[in-house]
């Protein structure tokens, strides 16, 4: 899933970060403690893939019914978007800092709910809680680091919550990792979220309010002593002064906005184009496929032929860390290449490691191991319904075996696990059968010998979408709308990225079970073609350009087909555009 890096940030800004660690270490400490609400957003997006291994463990209900794997997954996307409309309130009537306390206290509750879950209901409102929490956090961390920073270093701090979110979900991983041997294994995967979240509910105890929320409530002597903290004495009036005059043009703004609804802001032209550019943006990066490598990558690992939890989990590991590396190397191109070039460079990357995935997934499917009478006669009495009632000599292959029912297994051959194996009942007496025999057992995936291939088509994907989509749209929709309808806009985009994640968290099993995982792969690859048609029709290149030079492309042709060719300061709105 993306993060928010704001566009201003260069090499000078990171050095002025890094400088700030003995000159004032008080910003760092704001930053960082609102920035673990970006850690808990990427945590919870990156732990449940590998506790759902072993939550199909546990629970045989959530095992046989993709539904409610799905269900597992998305009630915390679904309370993101709630999160995410009760935070804006929240910010506004109550603060930045209270936002976060909240987010905190239900993100917590919410970790010791799945901890101690007794059945899959309870898990998934467990769920719903750490949702509505990481709805909140998601939007107000940046929003307090950016209002309690530096003008100058803002940017850069600002990015680091793109990057702890990544980095949560690296560090989930790792998590997973930890506790696959542990008694209770998912249970301590999800519990450890309310660690991070308990320990920013302290620090944010501890610290102020946000000095652009406190002048806007009237209380300018608190916001004062606060910018005299986070500036150096010869910045500090004229910062005074800035903050006065913009919260002044910010309220006036904001009683003009007031006076014009959604419907009103679509007849505006530029206001129009911006919405279709900026909103497009927000679906395509989950339409592309984005969260179902981030929520599902341990299972896709095993559908590519690998049995093992722990070295599912390990593989997966990889494409975490590329996805946090890939988000500090989107901070050092944005501002060099361009928006549209990253884009459009991201997208085609992301269409062929699709296409490969695709074919590889077909290649497994196709050389699935058969399914031998011998060896299925072998485990008398476990064989599976489904192998019998395919007739007196059924053709029967592993991939066969595992559609024709939820209920059936596969145990491979003891010599090698691409020979002809068993189609059995899938239960935990007859795994431990079939594991006594020194043989492995298959539940979510067939032997393959293209394991390796998927794994090398998962790292290509996050390498080329990360950096481009995975930030780039949060980029354009800080830039794109016009400063006093800018709120309102980036509220619309923000929602149709959560909308459009929990439809595709929600069906992404459902279809590798009704068409195939080589088919599913495929259809995200048609919609990235889509992508890629609409960022070169709809999306105007924003480098370096302000506000009300924006308005003016998108007023004028939206069109910008050459966006490789640099735009001279004095080109007409309808050429190069």
């Amino acid at each position: 899933m993306g993060g928010g890096v704001d566009p201003g940030t260069d090499s000078t800004a990171f050095r002025e970060c890094l400088a700030l660690a003995w000159k004032n270490p008080y910003v760092l400490r704001l930053a960082f403690s609102a920035g673990i609400g970006g850690l808990l957003f990427g945590y919870d997006t990156g732990v449940i893939s590998g506790a759902l291994l072993y939550i199909r463990d546990d629970f045989k209900a959530v095992d046989r019914k993709t539904v409610l794997q799905e269900a597992i997954v998305s009630t915390a996307v679904a309370g993101a978007i709630i999160g995410a409309a009760i935070g804006g309130w929240l910010n506004d009537r109550f603060g930045r800092r209270a936002a976060i306390l909240v987010a905190d206290f239900l993100f917590f509750v919410g970790a010791v709910v799945m901890a101690a879950a007794p059945s899959p209901g309870l898990l998934i409102a467990g769920r719903v809680f750490v949702g509505l929490g990481v709805g909140m956090a998601s939007m107000t961390s940046p929003l307090y680091i950016s209002e309690a920073s530096p003008a100058k270093v803002r940017g850069a701090l600002v990015s680091t919550n793109g990057f702890l979110i990544t980095g949560g979900q690296f560090l989930s991983y790792l998590i997973n990792l930890a506790f696959t041997k542990a008694p209770g294994t998912w249970r301590w995967m999800l519990g450890a979220a309310g660690l991070p979240a308990l320990l920013q509910f302290i620090l944010m105890l501890l610290l102020p309010e946000s000095p652009r929320w406190l002048y806007r409530q009237g209380r300018a002597e608190e916001a004062e002593a606060i910018l005299r903290k986070i500036y150096s004495p010869e910045e500090v009036e004229p910062e005074i002064q800035a903050l006065k005059e913009s919260v002044e043009k910010e309220a006036q703004e904001s009683k003009e906005s007031e006076k014009i609804s959604v419907l009103k802001l679509c007849k505006i032209t530029a206001i129009r184009r911006g919405l279709i550019a900026g909103v497009g943006l927000q679906i395509f990066q989950q339409f592309v496929g984005i969260n179902t490598v981030m929520y599902y990558s341990p299972t896709i690992v095993q559908l590519a032929g690998i049995a093992s939890n722990r070295t599912a989990l390990l593989l997966s590991l990889v494409t975490a860390g590329l996805n946090a590396v890939g988000s500090v190397v989107s901070i050092y191109f944005i501002d060099r290449t361009g928006r549209k070039k990253l884009l459009v460079f991201s997208l085609c990357g992301v269409i062929l490691s699709l296409g490969f995935l695709s074919a590889v997934f077909h290649e497994a499917t196709s050389h699935s191991p058969m399914v031998g009478q011998t060896e299925t006669a072998h485990f008398s009495g476990f064989t599976c319904p489904a192998y019998h009632d395919a007739g007196s000599s059924p053709v029967l292959d592993c991939t066969g075996c595992l559609k024709a029912s939820s209920s059936c297994g596969f145990c491979a051959s003891p010599q090698n696990k691409l020979l002809p194996g068993a189609c059995l009942i899938s239960n935990d007496t007859v795994k431990d059968v079939c594991h006594g025999e020194h043989r492995l057992w298959y539940t979510r995936g067939c032997p393959s010998s293209f394991g390796w291939l998927a794994l090398i088509g998962l790292a290509l994907y996050i390498i080329f979408f990360s950096p481009g989509m995975g930030t780039v749209p949060w980029i354009v929709n800080s830039e794109i709308y016009p400063l006093r309808f800018r709120g309102l806009c980036g509220g619309i985009a923000a929602t149709a990225n959560w909308v459009s994640n929990l439809i595709v968290a929600q069906s992404f099993l459902s279809l590798t079970h009704a068409i195939g995982t080589s088919w599913t792969f495929l259809v995200f690859g048609v919609l990235s073609v889509v992508a890629l048609f609409f960022v070169l029709v709809c999306v105007p290149e924003t480098k370096g350009l302000p506000i009300e030079e924006i308005e003016k492309i998108l007023e004028g042709r939206a069109l910008q087909l050459r966006f490789w060719k640099k735009r001279s300061p004095g080109s007409k709105d309808g050429e190069n555009v």
